[in-house]
This record gives C-alpha cells, structure tokens and sequence, in this order.
C-alpha cells in the first residue's frame, strides 16, 4: 500500500492563454519528469491542433517525482486542463479526479472570465486552491492589481499568493512546495470497495478502449475483472499504467494513483467518460460523486461530401465521441445532402475542433449545416415539441408559441469600450442586467442574451471592439418566449431543407436578402430563368432572379424580313415558357459547401 501522506492530485485552472502549458512544462523539467534533451514547447498538449491554435483542447495527465525541500520524496499527479469556456466540461472532470487546484491569474490582465467560472467550478467541488499570479517578469506586470482581484472579485485569500513566471521559471520550486503543505492527500481512500473514477478515454486499434483513471479506493492490477458502474459491462483488466507523460504500464494502480486502465472491451459505446470502475465480485453501491452529466447546447448536421464515406463517417464520430464525452450524435438524411449525422456541441469552438479533428485524424471530407439550438414549440394541442432541426418544425398554423434558450453572460472589458459593447449586446437582443467595476481599468457586465444569437460571430466581433482584452464567459438561462419564425429558402418554387433556419422576424429579411444574394452568385444559370426567394410560410420577404443562359437562335439569319428574326425569338420564349414550368434545378454539391461554410 502506496504512503498516502506522500502523494498529491492537482491541475491546474486559469482563463485562456494566462500559461497554464508554459508552467505545466517548467514543472515537468523542474521535477526532470523529461530529460531536457526530448523537451518541447507545450509538451502536454499532443495534438497538432493544439499546437497550431496555441490552446489546451483536452486535460492531458502526468505522474511526476518531487523531493521537497525538507528531503522527502513526493508522488505528483497533474492534470492540465483546457481553459477556453467551450471546454468547461473537460475541466469540470478533471476537477473530480483532484484535491487541489492551482489558480492561475495573468499578472498583466487580471482575473478574467474564466478565470472565475473555472474557480467557482473548483470551490463548488471543495478542492483546495493554490492562487499563481504567472508572468511576473513582463514589463506591464502589475501583481498587487492581480493579488487585489483575486481577493475581491474570487473571495480568496491571496496574501499567500505564489508569484511565478513559466516563461522565465520563476516560482516553481515554490508552488511544488504549496501543492504539498496547502493541498491535502488522497481523499476518500478509506471506502471499502475498489473505485476508480474515469475521467477521459481513447480508442486505440490495437488495444481497444482505454479508461484515463482516477483511483480513489483499492487498486486495479491486470487480470481484474471489472465492471462500470453506469451500465453494468463486466470486462478484465488487460493493463494497467501511469503517464510520464507517456503511458507506462506498472503492475497496480493504488488508491490515490492517476493512470490508465486497459479494458477488454471493442465496443465504444459501453465505456462513458464520468463512470465510475468498480470489481465485479464485490461491487462499490456508489459511484464517485463530483460528476455531472453534459448538456450540449449547440447542433449542427454532419454530412460526409462523397455519400460513399457515410460508413467512415459513422465509425470516426463514435470513436470521437469516446474521446470526447460532449459529444452527442444521431443519424438523419437530408434531401440535398443525403445521410448523415445531426451532432450536439458544448459552444462554437467545440464545434469547429470536432469537424477539424474528423478531417484531419480520420481523413474525411465533410460539410455542416448551419448552427442551431434546442428551440420549445408549444404547440395549439398543448404538446411541447424540443426542435434542433428546422425541417422538424410542425405547421406554423398549429404554433402557439416559441420559446428559446437564453444566457447569462458575464463579460470582461476595459472600461473604455463599454459603448460599443452594449451597442453590440443590443443587436444581439441581449439585455444588459448590470455592470460590476473590478478595478479603475476593468468593468464586468451582466447580460442575457439569446443563445442562438452568440452562435456564429459574437466572440469575434466582442475581441475586435476590445482589442483582445475582452473575454466572455457564460451559463445556460431560462427559456423565453419571443417572435420566432421558420425561414425557407426556395429555388425555383422548391424549398431546399438544407438552407432553412429558425430566426427572429425583425432579421428575417436581412438574413433572407443575403442568402438570396449569396445563391444567385453561386448557383449556375440554367437555359431559363429561376427565383431565388426567402419566404416565411406563404410570404415572400426577399427575391433575386438568377438570369438564364440565352442561346441565339437569330445566328443562322442572314438579312431578310425582321419578322424572320422575330419568329425564331417568339419560338424560343415559347420553349422557355414551357421548360420554366416543367423544369428542375440541380444545386451542385460545392454551393452548398460554399454557402454553409461561409454562413457557419
């Protein structure tokens, strides 16, 4: 049995891009976990799109060996988390399998928004928290400012706050030290049945599922049988290990280990991120408290290009979604893109990681459809339908009302922009409930703002209005009535699924006129002409006219009566006439690739 005394589990928290990498690969080379030689530049974060977009995508867990100043040996077990609000949930799991926290603030921006949001999600969870104020050596540093936020805006004390810079390596040795006299060992220990809780997965070809674990009681060693807990799989353990950071298999994981487990289970679905891994001869009664279950709130269709890659598609997004817990997917068929996936989103960013991660780890071609969010129909029959997908919406005429998510949105800026912020949460029909001062710089506003609305470009235009230093972070809100409608977008009198949204009225026709605009651009002109149109059940709110190519039928006239001439004219308008009300329009494969992608 491992000294539990000896051992510490934390990770550590902070707002994006306040150097949570950067420190996490000074403690990897303070504690020579990685010789210098095979060291890297974000070594915990393994994927090149982490790497590209300068962000923590996944937590990523590493088993580390400190001697202390006074001389003893320490077991560490971090764990570096995601700090952008799409990640939450990442973050929140990563919290459950630790005691402690190290909460990072930048020293030249203060505390942000998810620098809040995150330690409220820690102090919720009753871990002790290690307040770091990274980046000290910079020259606009201002530690006092930030040591001041931290009391007053988080409520911790922050007169022991470690100042420390990853860059320089500042501070290191002194933040080992506070994890081990301000962060308590293992908890939970005592319980008297095996219990490990999983706090993230992968799928590999050769080994099958592998189980990221926290084990709080017992041990786990290879030749166990096990069983999860959620839905009863029994299975044997194949190997167990640690991270350093790369997996090494061990002969136990003990209580209070962070590891791996190998499972003799093929099928993805039966192992959930956030289960609880118990014996299968003397089962725990209950699972590890501290998990909760994902809700995704944004939803788009996933559609493969080449309708042969449907099968690849289905494999690859079962596979992603063991990764990624927050992922929820179902299959549906579009009449313009054929089969499908409709899939569920924590925010915008997961959304856009997801289809990158399909393109480039499972070499796919794919197209999504436009972003939308659970709408509640309530319908005259007194029936309330939850509607994601447009094309599910039912009769307008049997509609009653129309409820949409809204959130509460908690907004950092400096004070000198707080015009253009609310100018911008007003034309996202967003209400601002109140302003918070944080310091003489910082203001923090409140606001409820419709969750549809924040989908495609409110991030953007809120980090260009403050120069980079604003940040938003937000919780789901209540439902609310409001004045929404079914938009089709229709080609020649034929509404096409793909291009249909839920919007407001008031922006209906905006959005409608840019969609025609944007198809009659792209469409190819057919031998006649075709209406493109927005419509609103029977109501036409914007029309462009896609020209027809004209063949000239006068070519073969050479002088003569003009009357010639005009008979061949009258003869083909006829022939347009007649192909108008018979004829059919193909939208290529690439408009709608254009269209979503440019509208997503």
């Amino acid at each position: 049995m491992s000294d539990l005394s000896k051992i510490r589990n934390f990770c550590i928290i902070a707002h994006v891009d306040h150097g949570k990498t950067t420190l996490s690969d000074r403690i990897l080379e303070h504690t020579k976990t990685i010789e210098m030689r095979a060291m890297k530049e974000q070594m915990l974060d393994g994927m090149d799109l982490e790497r590209e977009k300068g962000i923590t995508i996944k937590c990523h867990p590493v088993t580390m060996l400190y001697k202390s100043r006074s001389g003893v040996e320490y077991t560490f077990n971090l764990i570096d988390t995601p700090g952008h609000v799409d990640f939450s949930y990442e973050v929140s799991r990563s919290l459950a399998a630790c005691e402690g926290a190290c909460l990072l603030v930048d020293a030249t921006q203060g505390v942000e928004a998810q620098t809040v949001a995150n330690a409220t999600l820690a102090l919720s969870q009753n871990l002790d928290i290690v307040p770091v104020i990274n980046k000290i050596d910079l020259p606009s540093a201002d530690p006092e400012a930030a040591r001041k936020q931290i009391e007053d805006v988080l409520t911790i004390p922050a007169d022991e706050a470690v100042l420390a810079s990853g860059k320089a390596g500042l501070g290191i040795e002194d933040i080992l030290e506070s994890v081990i006299t301000r962060i308590q060992p293992p908890r939970w220990a005592d319980y008297p049945q095996p219990r490990a809780l999983i706090f993230d997965c992968h799928f590999d070809a050769y080994k099958g599922v592998i189980a990221y674990v926290r084990v709080f009681s017992g041990s786990f060693k290879p030749g166990d049988m096990v069983q999860m807990m959620h839905n009863g799989v029994k299975s044997q353990v194949k190997e167990v290990g640690v991270f350093s950071p790369k997996m090494k298999p061990s002969d136990i994981l003990e209580a209070g280990a962070v590891g791996y487990i190998v499972v003799n289970i093929r099928d993805v679905a039966d192992v959930k991120v956030g289960d609880t891994i118990t014996h299968a001869a003397a089962p725990a009664p209950d699972p590890v408290p501290g998990f909760k279950e994902v809700r995704p709130m944004v939803f788009s269709g996933i559609y493969p290009i080449d309708t042969d890659d449907y099968e690849k598609l289905k494999a690859s997004i079962a596979k992603l979604a063991i990764n990624d817990a927050a992922l929820s997917y179902a299959s549906e068929s579009s009449v313009a893109l054929g089969f499908g996936f409709r899939c569920g989103f924590l925010g915008l960013l997961h959304m856009e990681i997801i289809q990158e991660r399909l393109r480039r780890e499972y070499d796919l071609d794919i197209i999504s459809t436009y972003p939308s969010v659970i709408y509640k129909v309530y319908t005259m029959d007194g029936v309330c339908h939850q509607i994601d997908n447009p094309s599910h919406m039912p009769d307008p005429a049997s509609i009653e009302k129309i409820e949409e998510p809204t959130i509460k949105a908690h907004i950092h800026i400096p004070g000198w922009c707080i015009g253009d912020v609310l100018a911008l949460v007003m034309e996202k029909r967003g209400v601002c409930e109140h302003t918070d001062t944080i310091d003489g710089d910082r203001v923090m506003l409140t606001c409820t703002i419709p969750l549809n609305e924040i989908l495609v470009d409110f991030n953007d235009r809120l980090k260009s209005i403050t120069r980079g230093y604003g940040s938003l972070d937000y919780d789901f809100g209540d439902y609310v009535e409001n004045d929404l409608v079914k938009m089709d977008i229709l080609v020649h009198e034929e509404p096409v699924d793909a291009f249909s949204s839920i919007v407001h009225r008031s922006k209906a026709e905006t959005r409608g006129r840019a969609l025609c605009a944007k198809l009659k651009e792209l469409l190819p002109n057919q031998l006649f002409k075709v209406p493109i149109q927005a419509a609103i059940g029977e109501k036409i709110i914007a029309r462009e006219t896609l020209s027809s190519r004209g063949k000239d039928v006068t070519a073969k006239c050479y002088g003569g009566d003009i009357s010639r001439k005009r008979k061949l004219l009258d003869k083909q308008k006829e022939g347009k006439a007649r192909m108008k009300s018979i004829g059919k329009v193909d939208i290529p494969q690439e408009v709608f690739t254009k269209i979503l992608r440019n509208e997503g």
